[in-house]
């Protein structure tokens, strides 16, 4: 991350959802050279999001099937 600025790496953290304490923590391990632990940090952060998204597509899933359900008894009468 040679040539990314402090500011460029806070803000693209800040776009991926990332919380104040976890850039903050991020930077400290840039400052320490501790890249393995970074990448832990970032792949932890991916995960819960990853899970986030399982959670809406099965809300989405659970609309689309009563929505299902409403066109099917619609079309009954």
């Amino acid at each position: 991350m040679e040539h990314t600025s402090r500011q460029a790496v806070i803000q693209k953290l800040k776009d991926a959802g990332c919380s104040r304490e976890l850039a903050e923590q991020f930077l400290v391990l840039e400052e320490k050279g501790k890249r393995k632990e970074q990448l832990a940090l970032l792949s932890r952060h991916r995960s819960c999001l990853q899970d986030q998204v399982r959670r809406e597509e099965q809300r989405i899933d659970c609309l689309d099937y009563l929505a299902y359900q409403l066109e099917k008894a619609v079309q009954a009468k």
